[in-house]
């Protein structure tokens, strides 16, 4: 049997990396193909559709359309595959010098309506050390803008170091059982306009958010993996200690 790890691809120039050191995120354009995309929107699809609903996919039935799906690279093939394409790979290796693994993967759905999450960093749900964990974040949508729902961030927040985090404070416009960053001005956050298949890299300090879905049909569908360097390690959280390779 052939064991030979696949080469690395390096999807990042120099300036690009330069770029997501100082800003503390990346915007990968078309690193999923659109086929791809749909193809797995539909898979998803079909996982909650079942009857039953497989129990690590499980939820209520009115909301089997709407409750995002935790970490279904634990269970799914195709989730996997989607988790550890080749220039993911390659680009986390290029921004954290090593190789990565995966330790959480969500399937966002975010319906017409639904709220967003409140401005976060990633590290206070996941700490890590050495600190090294970065998202890959990719658009399953034509569309990913301001109006269904997109992903906000303040750059160069990255440098702040974790910040505190309290009770969300605009309950109309985000969901409330998570915690929102406190002490910073969001008035200097930006947009990230994405397309189909647009991959959003970001380190775990970047302060981000995204606003309640104001469009009237339009879904934002997304799927989010969390990685870190192959030499780190999960703290405190037991659900996520398994480190998944990435080739």
């Amino acid at each position: 049997m052939n064991t030979t790890i696949p080469p690395l691809l390096q999807p990042f120039s120099e300036e690009q990396i330069d770029f997501f050191r100082e800003n503390g995120y990346i915007l990968l354009k078309r690193g999923c193909s659109s086929d791809l995309a749909d193809a797995f929107n539909g898979h998803i699809y079909d996982i909650r559709n079942q009857s039953p609903m497989p129990e690590w996919a499980a939820c209520e039935e009115s909301k089997k359309y709407a409750v995002r799906l935790f970490n279904p690279h634990k269970n799914d093939s195709f989730s996997r595959q989607l988790m550890k394409l080749p220039v993911i790979r390659g680009g986390l290796a290029q921004l954290m010098g090593k190789e990565a693994v995966c330790v959480q993967s969500m399937y966002f759905y975010k319906e017409p309506g639904a709220p967003g999450q409140a401005s976060h960093q990633d590290y206070y749900y996941i700490k890590n050390d050495p600190m090294t964990m970065i998202a890959a974040w990719t658009a399953m949508e034509d569309l990913v803008d301001e109006e269904n729902g997109c992903l906000w961030v303040i750059p160069g927040t990255h440098k702040l170091g974790l910040l505190p985090h309290g009770a969300v404070k605009n309950l109309e416009e985000h969901e409330s059982w998570t915690e929102e960053t406190e002490g910073i001005d969001t008035s200097h956050q930006i947009p990230v306009i994405m397309e189909k298949g647009d991959i959003l890299f970001f380190s775990e300090l970047l302060i981000h958010s995204s606003n309640k879905n104001r469009s009237k049909e339009r879904w934002r569908r997304s799927y989010v993996c969390h990685y870190i360097r192959e030499d780190s390690n999960v703290l405190h959280r037991e659900d996520l200690r398994q480190k998944y390779p990435l080739y």
